[in-house]
């Protein structure tokens, strides 16, 4: 099956929302992960990313026009010694806490249903990147309604084997509208470059500029070498 070019599925697609994008690079050198939140309201696009030790927060460019913390205030990223963990809400310090108890990250995820913010039930989509010697894995997932039901919750896992220059996409809408559609499918396979600095561009440059907010991007060399990580803001 051929893959999706990432360029035009975020240049084609208005609103795909926040999305996770991970990895190995074109030359395998590399794990790769890219995080990126778009807004439609004044609260959502009122947001930066911000580092900290251990993780990335999402923070209120200007505190006096944040109305509402909830589902929009968080930490799409933690790291642990051997994991890193992305996520699109509050989800990602329950994988955290699960994992430093010994317990998974699908253990993590069955505790947590799709976000309550009616009529989209917006899904909460997850990923976390495995590292050993030399070598990593990675996992995504996607917990929402059951087409619209917010009676249940239905919960996706998949599991990943790296391959150079092979990607996988999720994001939290199909599209724009109103309610706004849910993603559906499998998470898609795209192709990959070799460094931050073009994985950055390639999704910032082609993502809706009147509705992206914030990106994050994170490349781990598998010798063990330093990380190399760009935050880029719309909001400066």
């Amino acid at each position: 099956m051929a893959l999706f070019d990432l360029k035009k599925l975020l240049r084609e697609n208005t609103y795909p929302g926040r999305g996770i994008v991970v990895g190995q690079s074109a030359d395998g050198k590399n794990a790769m992960i890219a995080y990126f939140i778009m807004g439609r309201s004044e609260n959502s696009r009122n947001r930066i990313f911000e580092r900290f030790e251990g993780g990335m927060r999402t923070k209120a460019f200007d505190e006096s026009k944040l109305s509402d913390p909830s589902l929009i205030i968080y930490n799409p990223y933690l790291a642990l010694p051997k994991a890193d963990i992305v996520t699109n809400g509050d989800q990602t310090d329950t994988v955290y806490d699960h994992m430093v108890a010994g317990k998974s990250f699908e253990d993590a995820l069955m505790t947590r249903e799709f976000e309550p913010d009616c009529p989209n039930y917006t899904p909460r989509i997850s990923g976390v990147l495995y590292y050993g010697e030399g070598d990593f894995s990675y996992s995504l997932s996607i917990l929402k309604s059951a087409n619209g039901n917010p009676a249940a919750c239905n919960r996706y896992f998949y599991r990943y084997t790296p391959r150079a220059g092979i990607g996988h996409f999720i994001h939290t809408y199909k599209c724009d509208g109103d309610p706004i559609p849910s993603f559906y499918g499998e998470p898609e396979e795209v192709a990959l470059p070799n460094t931050a600095e073009e994985l950055s561009d390639l999704v910032w440059k082609n993502l809706n500029p009147d509705n992206k907010v914030s990106l994050f991007v994170r490349v781990v060399p598998l010798d063990g070498s330093a990380p190399t990580e760009i935050i880029t803001n719309k909001n400066k």
